[in-house]
């Protein structure tokens, strides 16, 4: 039977840029108007001030973060047991969990915030603990408690009131109980007069009359003016002494909060199972996102995971890809860049077209299934596309990009110069800024046979703020590399409006690749690159193919 989709993440790649941000809004978007199944944007790192600029300028709100796509617990089935009360009885407890087939109980207060679990081992113990005759007053055991575990009735006395001293002492004959009971004590005796008489003017807190035996009104009276509790039970005076200490409440043999291992709806399977294989206990609570308690989840249910559906926008590189990627179920695939390394475990849809942005293969997506496109995702969308083409001036811009470009803007009702203006020089703000944020507000790790590297860009409008930006982020590209666990980094300065690159890089042999793949001299280890302005394009296909020279040489 196939499997059910909970929900469909649509997610860009790491490092995201504008257009993986803005294309993954965009296709959520219109996945919902033509689908029942629920689509949700997902980003899969910090927005950068562009991308920001553009979410506000248009009103939308970033798209919630993922890390990883790997099963969580909320990818298995959870049972919805339901928690008990901390003054449930313990043999409440025992007979629920020999009816729900269990060996475990979740104990919560009246707002489902976990206060511990007790287990049937927990409840063998205390009956085992024959010895503590004071159980029933260390435990402040509720009256109630008492007269539900004896399937008695309470003849006399507060049914709200809690036994808070004394001991549980059987009486039998008043000779034999003078100097035994005490002020206090709870008493089990039977049906003799004398012996209840006694018990209650002995100063027992609590009679309790086995044997389903009748008690005359003058102990009752006399009771009452003891201020002692009068209880019936249909039990012998055995069974009841034996029954008695499970009337105690779970808080007192439960296993506390701070000392209970439980789980999130968003911890991962795969840590579940590495808490779990170090507990002896066999079930765990699960909080939902609010903290509350929702259910419990063993070792067995984490052999039926269902897998999490996403949707790739913006990237098919493994590496660019968030965690988790091989365990999840890839459905489609919307892109422009060049085929990589992401392979799927099943069919998917797989739309690949050689334009500058995205977001222009989305625009047509909206064409084929007839659904208008509203003022606010044209705004991002041409965004997206403005960004990916550096308004149109890029090599890899196509006529189909600016065709789309130019209706996006209509419906979005902004001018293309002036906006792209805008949105180019929030981008270049370095203000407050760290080189690791600039560093990351557009970087990717590719590959190519054993060579791993990255390659970053960011675009600017003035040679002011392109300088600062080298200034800022040239110190700070051996710590990239190392933070990305890869050998070579390259990171181009564009000039939108001059329509050149300097590019800075770090790492062994860097200087020689740069040289030899774009036949330049650096200077001062930055290598100036005139008409480069498209990584996609002009760069990447170069880099790997320098390297891959360079591999067999």
């Amino acid at each position: 039977m196939p499997e059910a989709i909970r929900k469909v993440n649509v997610i860009g790649h790491l490092h995201p840029d504008t257009d993986s941000i803005c294309s993954a809004i965009a296709y959520a978007y219109l996945k919902n108007q033509i689908s029942d199944i629920e689509f949700e944007p997902r980003r899969a790192g910090a927005i950068n001030r562009e991308t920001a600029f553009a979410l506000k300028s248009f009103g939308f709100d970033e798209p919630e973060l993922i890390t990883s796509v790997a099963p969580q617990i909320k990818d298995i089935q959870i049972s919805r047991q339901q928690g008990i009360s901390r003054e449930t009885s313990l043999i409440t407890a025992w007979n629920l969990m020999r009816d729900l087939k269990t060996g475990t109980l979740i104990i919560t207060d009246e707002d489902n915030d976990l206060e511990g679990l007790i287990t049937v081992r927990d409840i063998a113990n205390a009956n085992m603990d024959i010895f503590d005759s004071e159980v029933l007053s260390s435990s402040r055991t509720h009256l109630s408690n008492i007269v539900s575990t004896l399937q008695g009735e309470l003849v006399s006395g507060n049914p709200d009131g809690v036994v808070t001293t004394g001991k549980i002492r059987v009486g039998t004959t008043p000779e034999m109980m003078e100097g035994f009971v005490e002020k206090g004590d709870v008493v089990l005796v039977t049906n003799r007069y004398e012996t209840q008489r006694f018990a209650v003017e002995a100063g027992a807190s609590c009679l309790i009359i086995c044997n389903g035996a009748g008690v005359s009104s003058i102990v009752v009276e006399a009771a009452r003016e003891k201020d002692c509790t009068v209880i019936t039970t249909p039990y012998d005076t055995y069974a009841a002494a034996r029954l008695i200490s499970m009337a105690i409440p779970v808080r007192a043999k439960m296993l506390g909060k701070e000392n209970v291992l439980h789980f999130s709806v968003n911890t991962s399977v795969d840590d579940a199972q590495k808490v779990m294989a170090s507990s002896q206990h066999r079930f765990f609570p699960v909080m939902d996102e609010d903290g509350k308690y929702i259910g419990v989840v063993s070792s067995p249910d984490m052999l039926n995971v269902n897998k999490k559906h996403v949707i790739l926008v913006d990237h098919n590189e493994r590496s660019q890809a968030v965690d988790g990627l091989e365990r999840a179920e890839i459905m489609e695939i919307i892109d422009h860049h060049r085929i990589g390394s992401i392979e799927t475990s099943a069919p998917a849809y797989f739309r690949n077209m050689p334009v500058g942005c995205t977001a222009t293969i989305i625009y047509g997506l909206f064409e084929e299934n007839g659904v208008d496109i509203p003022k606010n995702i044209a705004g991002i969308m041409l965004s997206a596309i403005l960004s990916d083409t550096l308004a149109f001036r890029s090599p890899t811009c196509t006529p189909r990009d600016k065709i789309v470009g130019e209706k996006l803007a209509e419906i979005a009702g902004v001018n293309v110069d002036e906006y792209a203006d805008a949105m180019f020089d929030a981008g270049a703000d370095l203000t407050g800024r760290t080189a690791d944020e600039v560093f990351n507000s557009d970087f990717k790790v590719f590959s190519r046979g054993h060579a791993r590297f990255g390659v970053g860009q960011a675009s600017f409008m003035t040679e002011n703020s392109r300088k600062a930006a080298e200034a800022l982020v040239g110190p700070y590209l051996k710590d990239a590399a190392a933070a990305n666990d890869i050998p070579m980094v390259f990171y181009m300065f564009t000039d939108v409006k001059s329509q050149t690159t300097e590019m800075m890089y770090w790492g062994e042999n860097t200087e020689q690749i740069v040289s030899r793949t774009f036949n330049v001299t650096p200077e001062s280890d930055i290598a100036t690159l005139p008409g480069v302005v498209s990584r996609k394009k002009q760069v990447i296909p170069p880099l790997m193919a320098t390297l891959q020279d360079m591999d067999e040489d």
